[in-house]
């Protein structure tokens, strides 16, 4: 369950509700936080006219993003990671900040076997475009995806 009240492990800390389309939540940096941030999508798209459509796609692509920041972004103990949820003309903006300064790469594809080096394939084969940018006035980074629920990038 997200929790705005106790900040435990995988529990959203201050949340805001831009408005009605989007919707900003921050998660402790911590392997739990990654079903937190599913469970806030989809409670984010339930009642949406395309919330059913999004929902499938966007679990992945946010749950590959957030696996990122949590397992590879290199910060100081104690900073957290920001998700931004944003409803844009029948497409899903997800937005994962964290403080590491350093850009995701896609590493060459060696194979399926292994137990990692895939998140960034299935995110550019599910979005229709995703990118990174520094974050504005802050330290860090963020990696964004737009997804339409049908896959786009290959």
């Amino acid at each position: 369950m997200i929790d705005s009240e106790s900040p435990t492990v995988g529990a959203v800390v201050p949340k805001s509700f831009d408005e009605d389309t989007a919707w900003t939540c921050w998660f402790t940096r911590h392997r739990a936080s990654v079903s937190s941030a599913r469970e806030l999508l989809r409670i984010f798209l339930d009642g949406s006219g395309d919330g059913e459509r999004l929902l499938t796609v966007g679990e992945v692509v946010l749950s590959e993003l957030m696996t990122n920041a949590v397992l590879h972004a290199v910060v100081s103990p104690g900073r957290m990671i920001a998700v931004r949820l944003e409803l844009l003309g029948g497409q899903l903006r997800i937005e994962v900040h964290d403080a590491s300064d350093a850009w995701p790469i896609v590493r060459p594809l060696s194979g399926w076997d292994g137990d990692s080096g895939r998140g960034l394939w299935l995110v550019d084969a599910l979005s229709v475009a995703w990118g990174c940018c520094s974050r504005p006035g802050g330290v860090g980074k963020f990696v964004w995806a737009l997804v339409d629920g049908k896959g786009g990038g290959w």
